[in-house]
């Protein structure tokens, strides 16, 4: 199994806003996500976690959610802007032993 860590720095004042806004839109996909904001460690983070079981589900995970042109549209309103509300970011997959 793999988990996915996709890390966001938030500009100050923008962790929880972006936080919600992960949250809603993940929701209209059918892979389960959770975002988490940081309670210690480096402010401002936001970090959205996914689990699969291998790296050929994860890329298939993409392709499927890109053949629903209705769903990624909704997606895509519901993030519009989402990029002036963070610094950088990142990915990170873990596989479970």
């Amino acid at each position: 199994m793999l988990i996915v860590h996709d890390i966001f720095v938030c500009k100050p004042g923008n962790a929880s806003k972006l936080a919600k806004r992960f949250k809603e839109t993940m929701a209209l996909g059918n892979q389960p996500v959770t975002v988490m904001t940081d309670m210690t460690g480096q402010f401002n983070r936001v970090i959205m976690v996914s689990q699969y079981d291998s790296l050929s589900a994860y890329e298939k995970s993409w392709e499927d959610m890109q053949k629903d042109p209705e769903t990624m549209k909704k997606m895509e309103e519901a993030m519009k802007g989402y990029t002036d509300m963070y610094l950088t970011g990142s990915r990170e997959i873990y596989r479970v032993w």
